[in-house]
């Protein structure tokens, strides 16, 4: 099943449907919690450094009760600090109060004119994901003495202050914590797949403390988190008497002059994804380099010497991608739009190919159902327009893909994946070291290449975004991530492949 990221009110049901159906009680699925937390903080603290867990008055604030319980019980030097009024805790952040509280040595510190030093270790358990409004006053000036301590910062569950389904509203200076690790519980929160959080949220852990699975499963979503067990059901393997005619023909439309490489970077990955027949549409200059350079592939001779000016016959491809290097020529904009008018397939726009589009929304009507976008950001605000923070993006990346019945990657962390029907896919794989000329160039190959082989645009464009990110973890683990270039991406892509088979 894939991994939902559930709103915020579902999360709350979630909850309470494993406390009714499992059965367990309220207090007692807070110590599984807390379990998870301690057995993750034991495993990565020197037992040397003395902890600072600030509780609030709410559920996550008992959370933080018990795991200073526990921590204390393993020899852990461990305060505890109250962020709120005592007689507002709730019953079970009350009952793990008085828990805490029962323990021999065990004290409470309220949080007035209180900040942690630096070499200690805070827990933050002030707010947990139920958070509605700003944080204020004295919480709010208790959240900037803990950021400004100079203290390493693990977060329970989320990061206090930090809203789940919506933008922080001050961004210039917000009363959220800044966390380095943030302990959340599944299901995964939507805040944490945007970059705009990620000052906030730190490295995140998943910890499974038993929510329903069959709530899980039945409940309403429109965002996923996609993991390598989604794309293992997606691949096909080949058989015995399979040959090159049964894995399809790409054609890759790329390259310009000066920007050569991105036709061979496109033409490497589409073949390394398994196309079994790969054409490249370049410039005459272009010809010599593609042929030295990737003679697996054939070339089909653009009759400019600089830049793509003419569509080919079509009839012979399963799949058609444009854009890596081609340039914004008014010769090349006009054969883009002969190319929208006459293909009959979906098409995948990237690079100067989405650039051109931007430049020419009209055209964007007649694009070829099930087509497939690639922007980064930037691309993605000339093509659709801008937003104040990444929540409305992805509003606005979900209504592109409504409207124009298209499939939008929009490329960088947690690279976003919308479908027509308003869903969105968010990518687990993949790392800083892409942030690299040529790495988009790949990925367009490698989904002409899946799509020649006949998975469908949806398939294709999920698991070539995990497959591409994955390519670059493997990648990473050798080059580290300032050294990676594009390049690497393609030799690693087979390991890719094997990984998700299982065979590595």
């Amino acid at each position: 099943m894939t991994m939902k990221i559930l709103p915020v009110e579902h999360i709350r049901e979630a909850d309470a449907y494993t406390i009714l159906h499992e059965p367990i009680s309220h207090i007692d699925l807070m110590e599984r919690a807390a379990m998870a937390c301690y057995y993750w903080l034991t495993d990565h603290l020197d037992h040397d450094r003395a902890l600072n867990v600030i509780c609030g008055t709410g559920n996550n604030g008992g959370d933080g009760f018990a795991i200073a319980r526990l921590l204390r019980a393993k020899g852990y030097k461990t305060e505890v600090i109250l962020a709120g009024d005592l007689s507002k805790l709730s019953p079970s952040c009350r009952i793990n109060h008085d828990r805490w509280l029962s323990e021999p040595g065990s004290s409470l510190r309220e949080s007035a004119g209180w900040a942690p030093e630096e070499d200690v270790i805070v827990i933050d358990a002030i707010f947990g994901s139920g958070l509605e409004r700003s944080v204020e006053g004295e919480t709010a000036d208790l959240i900037r003495r803990i950021n400004g301590s100079g203290a390493m910062i693990i977060s329970i569950d989320v990061p206090s202050g930090l809203y789940c389904d919506k933008t922080v509203q001050d961004l210039k200076d917000p009363a959220v914590v800044r966390a380095d690790y943030t302990l959340t519980f599944s299901p995964i929160k939507l805040a944490f797949m945007f970059a705009e959080n990620d000052c906030f949220v730190g490295e995140w852990v998943l910890l499974d403390i038993g929510i329903s699975e069959e709530y899980l499963a039945e409940a309403p979503t429109r965002n996923y988190y996609l993991e390598s067990a989604d794309i293992a059901g997606f691949l096909r393997r080949r058989t015995r008497f399979q040959h090159k005619g049964n894995f399809g023909h790409a054609l890759l439309i790329c390259g310009g002059r000066g920007k050569m490489g991105a036709a061979v970077l496109s033409a490497r990955g589409c073949l390394r994804a398994g196309a079994g027949l790969t054409t490249v549409r370049v410039p005459e200059e272009g010809v010599s380099i593609l042929q030295t350079a990737v003679p697996e592939a054939m070339i089909a001779i653009d009759p400019d010497p600089a830049v793509f000016s003419e569509v080919p016959d079509l009839s012979a491809f399963n799949s058609i991608a444009i854009g890596p290097g081609i340039g914004t020529d008014m010769k090349t904009q006009r054969a883009l739009k002969i190319l929208i008018q006459s293909a009959e397939v979906p098409l995948i726009f990237d690079a100067d190919a989405i650039n051109i589009l931007a430049e020419n929304k009209t055209w964007l009507s007649f694009i070829p159902k099930g087509s497939i976008f690639t922007p980064h950001p930037r691309e993605f605000e000339r093509l659709a327009g801008k937003t104040s923070d990444n929540f409305g993006r992805n509003q606005l990346q979900r209504d592109f893909s409504f409207r124009y019945q298209c499939y939008v990657i929009l490329k960088g962390a947690n690279t976003a994946i919308t479908t027509p029907g308003g869903e969105c896919y968010f990518n687990s794989t993949g790392n800083p070291g892409m942030a690299t000329g040529g790495s988009g160039d790949v990925l367009t190959g490698i989904l002409a290449g899946l799509m020649a082989q006949g998975y469908s645009p949806a398939v294709a464009a999920l698991t070539g975004v995990f497959l591409h990110g994955l390519s670059g973890d493997l990648a990473v683990a050798e080059t580290g991530a300032e050294a990676m270039i594009a390049g690497d991406l393609i030799h690693y892509l087979g390991k890719a492949f094997l990984t998700v088979y299982g065979k590595l």
